[in-house]
């Protein structure tokens, strides 16, 4: 694996992952880590004809997570190559596919591109969770879904007395798919004890959107098949966008 770090910033992460990574994969492209300035650039990869390219902030860099976040990064890298269904099926087709005839709201087509990296990240962790702890990945899921739940219940705009809503800020519907996504990764790599946060967070999430079927959600992601056929996991991602704009409560038919 040729690892190519561009700018002036820490290196000791990427070096690290680098190592784990090899332990059981490698990568015919060359790495090219690009550092940022911007400390809210995210984390992401690009690919190219002749390289992959990791965008960090150096803030993220020199952050606890450097090693895990680059890991994950060059389990997406890897995916890509193998050609592996969730990294080179389009978005937009699956899209069209499940929504034709339908009008949809921004906001909610923004959430089924979510939910479809949501896919990715699960077959690209099924390699970082090969080769690497799940510590802190663990902790990354419960401390994500803690803030979009807020530790201050209120009741919904037009609800009736005594109803509570958990999670106040952030969209219900989208918070418990995330739910879902967190507890079903965790659970397919027995990363959890029984008394885990992470299931009364999710409980909590769920309960907040009671139009989203959670457990098939949590369902549909922790049993995705390995090694999927194209058409079979295109078909997967069409029924799982068409479950959510369905049962979402605010989808425009």
């Amino acid at each position: 694996m040729d690892l190519r770090i561009q700018g002036p910033g820490p290196a000791a992460p990427f070096l690290s992952a680098q190592d784990l990574f090899e332990t059981e994969c490698d990568l015919s492209l060359p790495v090219y880590v690009h550092l940022r300035d911007d400390p809210d650039e995210r984390t992401w990869a690009a690919h190219q004809d002749d390289r992959h390219v990791l965008n960090i902030s150096r803030q993220a860099a020199s952050s606890a997570m450097a090693r895990e976040l680059a890991l994950h990064e060059f389990a997406h890298m890897a995916r890509h190559e193998q050609d592996h269904p969730s990294h080179v099926q389009s978005t937009e087709e699956v899209l069209y596919l499940a929504l034709a005839g339908q009008r949809v709201e921004q906001y909610k087509l923004s959430h089924c591109y979510q939910i479809a990296n949501h896919m990715k990240d699960i077959y690209a962790d099924d390699i970082t969770l090969s080769v690497g702890p799940g510590e802190k990945l663990l902790a990354f899921l419960e401390s994500s879904l803690a803030t979009a739940l807020r530790d201050r219940p209120e009741t919904p705009p037009g609800s009736s007395p005594g109803v509570e809503r958990l999670s106040p800020a952030a969209d219900p519907d989208i918070t418990a798919v995330n739910a879902a996504f967190a507890l079903a990764l965790a659970e397919r790599h027995d990363l959890l004890d029984a008394d885990h946060r992470l299931y009364d967070l999710a409980h909590a999430a769920a309960m907040d959107a009671p139009q989203i079927d959670f457990e098939a959600f949590r369902r549909r992601f922790r049993e995705l098949s390995q090694d999927p056929d194209p058409s079979t996991y295109r078909q997967v991602l069409v029924e799982t966008t068409r479950s959510y704009v369905g049962e979402g409560t605010r989808a425009a038919d």
